[in-house]
């Protein structure tokens, strides 16, 4: 069997760069940047996509300034909504499988038990309706996808992540105030990178009527739950113990409205992995043990 020809969209992004170490193993791997297909001009997709003729094509790009999207309103539909379903086209004029990254954000996040990909989005902020609007793009134009929703991410690259904003007020103040009333999964880039490795190993060692089983949506954290506060002495703990000089004293924990922003966010995204485990063949670590693992990352690359 041939190796599938990959193209990775968003490659710089700390999801996209977790994709260039997992999916080099699946097939021949095009990682481009927004340099050579910018999802903010859509109408350059087919030109920049076509010639490469890929038989999988991964976006890992996206729109993700939440609170900006509030007043950036048509540039977060076209990236986030418009730029998806024009790559659906492209996937589906070349036949190749589209995997797409989407968001907790879908959610109201007014539940009390983890989301399953069956229970009806409804988005309360610009980003989580411009994502909502792009997985239904796609999902209208070509069924060989696969969508993938995840929730608060991080990693070791890229620069605004929740762990990284943390350790760097954790060595500028002596206190942080952060919010106890979210409560969501903190899910590392490096995770989700090898569950889309995943699903697309199964897709690819499938016959044709196991592959139409694949398609769908998808949701995968790591496990646990947290709130953002729970998340943030956790990192101080963890980051302490590996001997990471930091300033901060204590974590004080407030409510939504002390720190209002611009966009609304779910009380509660615990998104439910129960449909991706057996495919991916064991549970996801738990959330704690992959921040661990994270921050030694960071402290053996000396990034932190």
């Amino acid at each position: 069997m041939a190796k599938s020809r990959i193209l990775l969209l968003g490659a710089q992004g700390q999801l996209g760069q977790e994709l260039q170490k997992t999916l080099p193993t699946m097939g021949e791997l095009i990682a481009v940047g927004k340099e050579a297909a910018d999802l903010a001009v859509p109408e350059q997709l087919h030109k920049a996509i076509l010639p490469v003729q890929p038989d999988i094509i991964v976006n890992a790009a996206a729109y993700t300034a939440v609170d900006q999207a509030e007043s950036e309103v048509e540039l977060a539909h076209t990236v986030n909504q418009k730029a998806p379903t024009v790559l659906a086209d492209i996937a589906k004029t070349v036949g190749a499988l589209l995997v797409h990254i989407s968001t907790d954000y879908v959610f109201d996040g007014t539940q009390s038990h983890p989301y399953t990909e069956s229970d009806s989005p409804n988005p309360q902020s610009v980003y989580g309706h411009s994502k909502w609007q792009g997985e239904e793009g796609i999902r209208h134009i070509w069924n060989q996808h696969i969508i993938l929703r995840t929730a608060w991410v991080y990693g070791t690259q890229g620069k605004g992540n929740f762990v990284k904003t943390m350790l760097r007020l954790g060595r500028e103040r002596s206190e942080v105030r952060v919010v106890d009333d979210q409560v969501g999964a903190p899910t590392w880039a490096k995770e989700i990178g090898d569950a889309i490795a995943t699903l697309i190993h199964h897709w690819s060692t499938s016959d044709p009527a196991t592959q139409a089983d694949l398609y769908g949506t998808y949701h995968f954290t790591n496990r646990g739950v947290a709130s953002w506060y729970d998340f943030a002495v956790a990192i101080f703990a963890e980051a302490q113990a590996l001997g990471v000089p930091l300033q901060i004293e204590r974590v004080i924990p407030i409510t939504t409205p002390e720190y209002p922003l611009p966009a609304p966010r779910p009380a509660y995204s615990v998104l439910s992995n129960s449909k991706i485990t057996p495919i991916l063949g064991k549970p996801a670590p738990h959330w704690r043990q992959s921040l661990r693992q994270m921050l030694q990352e960071l402290v053996q690359d000396a990034s932190i």
